[in-house]
């Protein structure tokens, strides 16, 4: 549904989102950033004003800077936007193509799409005593078997802690449970 790549902040806190994904090409990317466009783009503006879906198009706030017709040069000429959830945890998305506008059909598909990985990616409340205990030892720097021994547990027991914590956090690695587990603020 977008063939000229998409952007999905997922769950927005602190002016940063917890996971995101991107499909827009390097080169756009790479311009996006150095000019700081995150600042000025009035689809991000939009997002953190409203909950909903819309074109670009409909999109009645200035773009002063031009990030819009600065996209299109990148074949981004049509876009749609979606934002979802409370300001405290808002996710924004952007679909893009360049052949025409996305149909109100598209748009609910995209919509839905957005709705469903928000809910699916709703950050925990908390950690159990357990994981939080496994996730500050190795945070610290203490190796599995240091960790274990401090605990009082198997090197094994401390193993699947660190991966139920990993699985709570929706986190691929050790060290990125660590991170979210920071910025979740349950550490």
């Amino acid at each position: 549904m977008s063939p000229t790549g998409y952007f999905v902040g997922l769950h927005i806190r602190f002016a940063a989102p917890l996971i995101t994904y991107q499909t827009y090409s390097q080169e756009w990317s790479d311009y996006y950033t150095e000019h700081a466009f995150a600042l000025l783009d009035p689809m991000v503006a939009w997002g953190f004003s409203v909950e909903g879906s819309t074109r670009w198009s409909e999109i009645d706030l200035p773009d002063t800077f031009d990030v819009f017709g600065k996209a299109a040069k990148y074949g981004m000429k049509y876009g749609a936007s979606v934002s979802v959830g409370p300001i405290k945890s808002r996710t924004i998305a952007g679909a893009t193509r360049g052949d025409r506008e996305y149909t109100d059909s598209e748009i609910d598909r995209i919509s839905t799409l957005i709705h469903l990985l928000h809910r699916e990616t709703e950050p925990p409340e908390s950690l159990t005593d357990a994981q939080r205990e496994a996730l500050q030892l190795i945070a610290s720097g203490h190796r599995h078997a240091a960790a274990a021994a401090k605990l009082g547990i198997s090197e094994s027991a401390l193993k699947a802690r660190l991966t139920s914590a990993r699985n709570r956090l929706l986190a691929r690695t050790t060290a990125e449970a660590i991170q979210r587990a920071k910025d979740y603020r349950l550490l």
